[in-house]
């Protein structure tokens, strides 16, 4: 266990590197920087080329952002189109989804049959993974178990450094099929050997979907319904892909352009995904959301809740840092198309599963705050809500404990990962960008002429 005691003398050293390392916001104007890798107006600066996924909320017309209802293209089909047609033939999408990012067409019935062949030979872990990377160095944060796991998948593997596009396919089917598992089993031993209750270890029916899998593996009876499936397949499928600028995925992108292996890069975007400014934001939506429901006299009553986000927003409530979670986009504008088909089949299951009232509380939440925030920000439009709103609701009445929220992104997300990694390794060129320096150059001094 490492050293949880910190010497009294490091907080003075720690002040010290916040007042210095602290770079004033007005150096990036003044060298014209783009902070965060985005313009003034938010949009962002360009910084590559995909094929993959496109996000799209607002044109550029004359130099100015116009707002648009938002679209998200995987290989440059809506998703919005893919999973109406999932719903209208009541069928499982993720594996057509994860195809059509890695080759970018979609798949014909014998495509998709020869890949889910693929994924069912590789939904298996090496012999003895499970005992010596999992069961034997539990975690208390299923993020970072699954970074580690994943990083040992390296020493397991007959040929992990090349960078061939073929073996990085392999790879990559190998990790789309392993990494549910591996989300499971590093639940199930924090389950038992941090939190105290029974260890579960179910073995994976390699004819199930994805979806099936996971709640299969998660669940001590394994047991579950076909619109439980069909809802976290959905989740899944919304989760899969945002494009090369979010920051896991560019974090893939920059990682790979180094030539290194395809467990390093991907363990660089679990670790980016954990954040919870990336994909930790869903953790903070929900706790956000709970602390609400238990500071207002009625969740159905709109000035209660208005008068908390305003607090909120004030940075008096919550984590007194004035943001409201789960609502606005970095390029979303006037719609999120994921909170849309979210938000329209989360109504349909909360009215079958009873949380009809959460909803509608969340509803609430939506429309008020994203009018709050019009007012704050002086925009043309009430900001809209993000997928991070609706998508703890749908965990809860799926039964899915919020130690799996991010864990479950990471693993509908390793299928866009992996598809801009095989993207990436086509181009031998290192991502390497530059940094205004501020310091001048100042006079080496020997020990002896150092005063104490």
């Amino acid at each position: 266990m490492l050293n949880q005691k910190m010497d009294p003398r490091l907080d003075d050293l720690a002040e010290m590197i916040s007042k210095r390392d602290t770079i004033n916001r007005q150096l990036y104007t003044k060298y014209d920087v783009k902070h965060g890798l985005r313009d003034s107006d938010g949009t962002g600066v360009l910084v590559g080329i995909t094929r993959i996924g496109y996000v799209t909320g607002y044109e550029k017309i004359d130099g100015k952002k116009i707002p648009m209802q938002g679209d998200l293209l995987y290989r440059g089909y809506s998703v919005k189109d893919m999973v109406k047609d999932f719903k209208e033939t009541n069928r499982f999408g993720y594996e057509e989804i994860a195809y059509t990012l890695l080759f970018g067409n979609l798949p014909t019935k014998k495509d998709l049959n020869f890949f889910k062949g693929l994924l069912r030979e590789e939904r298996e872990l090496p012999k003895d993974y499970l005992e010596d990377t999992i069961l034997k160095v539990p975690g208390r944060d299923v993020m970072n178990k699954m970074m580690r796991s994943t990083l040992c998948l390296y020493s397991y593997d007959a040929n992990p450094d090349s960078t061939s596009t073929a073996n990085v396919l392999r790879q990559s089917v190998s990790l789309i099929a392993k990494t549910p598992l591996i989300m499971a089993y590093n639940y199930q031993a924090k389950k038992h050997y941090i939190d105290g209750d029974s260890l579960v270890i179910h073995y994976p029916d390699k004819d199930m979907s994805t979806a099936e899998v996971i709640l299969s593996l998660i669940r001590k009876n394994s047991d579950y319904t076909d619109s439980e499936a069909k809802m976290l397949d959905l989740m899944l499928i919304l989760h899969a892909e945002h494009g090369g600028g979010n920051n896991s995925t560019f974090a893939t992108h920059v990682v790979s352009s180094s030539g290194t292996d395809t467990y390093s890069a991907i363990g660089t975007a679990l670790g980016s995904l954990k954040g919870p400014r990336h994909g930790g934001a869903n953790l903070m939506c929900s706790a956000m959301l709970d602390d609400i429901a238990s500071n207002v006299r009625d969740i159905h009553n709109e000035n209660d809740i208005e008068d908390y986000l305003r607090r909120i927003l004030g940075g008096q409530a919550f984590d007194e840092k004035g943001l409201i979670y789960g609502i606005g986009h970095a390029v979303y504008t006037l719609s999120d198309p994921r909170a849309e088909l979210l938000k329209e089949q989360a109504k349909t299951l909360a009215k079958e599963k009873g949380y009809s009232d959460q909803y509608n509380f969340i509803r609430l939440v939506e429309d008020i705050g994203g009018r709050l925030l019009q007012e704050r920000n002086g925009t043309s439009y009430p900001l809209t809500a993000n997928i991070d709103l609706f998508s703890g609701l749908v965990y809860q009445m799926l039964g899915i404990p919020r130690d799996l929220y991010t864990p479950l992104f990471a693993t509908a997300r390793m299928a866009g990962w992996c598809a801009h990694r095989l993207e990436q390794v086509q181009d031998k060129k290192i991502i390497r960008p530059a940094y205004v320096h501020l310091n001048s150059r100042k006079k080496y001094l020997s020990m002896g002429d150092r005063s104490q």
